[in-house]
């Protein structure tokens, strides 16, 4: 809506070269504009709103070389927004291949958290696009662990068959096939004077479906199935960042759900941290187990607020598709304010109801619950309502249910991991918790 006026100042030369490239001041669209001796001086880029995506097509398409924010009375994008999008659309994963070179911004005023939100944005789509050769539950832990000594945090890790003696069953039970030994990462940070709040993430490395395997197809891209523990880490490292007047405790449960002779088994009962017997229906919704254990412990701890990131259910992407992650929540005012955040931040989620009759759908003849069951109806919802079991009912409680992925590129969304509902949480949490 600016550029008819913005025009109207222009020279006659850009007047022309831009009528005779019939251009339209359409969302997207977007050219370079020369100097008299027709030399590319400006690009001029048209987008529809202040936010991230309106560019992120700009660093793979313009010429490589070094732009700089135009500081003009028209300038329709904040320093803040180009920053991100140019970002967000210049990323590529290159640890295995050269990274095909992006044009170059020169940032220039851009706010302190911007950048931690870029930052960490790109450390989430790292951990997940790093197969699990490279990113199995030794590599999470080491994440976790330098990240608290860079906030001078504390850490620790409860591994192996100490996972018994300390009362975790079920982190143990889905990650003990795997070569690599399952384990509980804690982190914790913050003045204790401030409310508490604990972040959990699903950190499945790697999902083969357990004894009730996955097919090639499903099993292709389950790298990322530990993608809502890189959620959980991101969001803790942007809250130790902007120094957040919150004391946050990190809790990531660290597995792989191999397959070997001591695989868990469907039929087999566990009885979990919580005292509550599970009976395995189906090894495949192994996630749900591993969070139990999880929540239960963070229960224990008597938090304000327990928020969790998990790569749950290939039900919620059938309900909402792959850009929406599914949210859930025991307090419908909490989640109204995260779900409007995310719509300013455009950054969006969706959120679906705790139904409780659906809990039906999980009863086991032999135990308290089952993890799964025969129906296909609700998937996502039911695996919700299971964690919601292991969370008290006098503590706030979000879940959100996060694809983690790209199944293609687009603009400012390159194929492979994914942060979703990040930029969301960190401003939802801001109001939250303003000081």
């Amino acid at each position: 809506d600016q550029y008819a006026s913005w025009l109207a100042t222009q020279s006659s030369f850009v007047q022309n070269w831009l009528s005779s490239q019939n251009f339209q001041a359409q969302a997207k669209n977007y050219t370079l504009l020369p100097n008299n001796e027709g030399i590319a001086q400006q690009v001029l880029a048209i987008v529809a709103e202040d936010e991230p995506y309106g560019i992120a097509h700009l660093p793979t398409l313009l010429p490589k070389q070094n732009y700089h924010r135009c500081e003009s009375s028209t300038a329709a994008l904040s320093a803040d927004n180009l920053f991100l999008g140019w970002g967000l659309g210049a990323y590529r994963f290159d640890r295995y291949a050269d990274k095909k070179a992006a044009a170059q911004l020169i940032s220039e005023q851009v706010s302190a958290e911007a950048q931690a939100l870029l930052r960490e944005s790109l450390l989430v789509r790292t951990l997940i696009n790093t197969p699990t050769e490279h990113m199995g539950p030794d590599e999470l832990e080491a994440a976790v662990s330098d990240s608290a000594k860079e906030f001078s945090a504390e850490f620790s890790c409860v591994k192996g068959d100490d996972l018994l003696t300390e009362n975790f069953p079920t982190i143990h039970a889905v990650g003990r096939a795997s070569h690599r030994a399952p384990r509980l990462l804690r982190l914790d940070w913050g003045d204790t004077k401030n409310p508490h709040i604990v972040i959990c993430g699903k950190g499945v490395c790697f999902d083969t479906g357990g004894l009730d395997m996955k097919n090639a197809t499903g099993m292709r891209n389950m790298k990322k199935d530990m993608g809502g523990a890189a959620h959980a880490l991101a969001l803790a490292r942007l809250i130790m960042s902007q120094n957040l007047p919150i004391r946050l405790s990190l809790l990531i449960p660290a597995v792989e759900n191999a397959i070997a002779g001591n695989a868990f088994r469907p039929g087999e009962v566990i009885k979990t941290r919580q005292g509550i017997s599970v009976e395995i229906d189906n090894t495949d919704a192994e996630g749900r187990l591993v969070l139990a254990d999880t929540l239960c412990l963070a229960g224990e701890m008597k938090p304000e607020l327990i928020l969790d990131y998990a790569t749950l259910t290939g039900a919620a992407r059938v309900a909402l598709g792959p850009d929406l992650p599914v949210l859930f929540s025991n307090r419908d005012a909490l989640a109204e304010t995260y779900l409007q955040s995310g719509i300013q931040q455009h950054d969006p989620l969706w959120r679906l109801p705790l139904y409780q009759p659906y809990i039906s759908y999980l009863k086991s003849n032999i135990a308290d619950l089952a993890n799964s069951g025969s129906s296909t109806m609700a998937g996502c919802i039911n695996a919700a309502l299971f964690l919601q079991c292991f969370v008290p009912k006098t503590i706030d409680w979000v879940h959100v249910d996060v694809y983690s992925w790209n199944d293609s590129d687009r603009p400012g969304k390159p194929a492979g991991g994914e942060a979703q509902g990040l930029r969301a949480a960190l401003a939802w949490l801001k109001i939250k918790y303003s000081k």
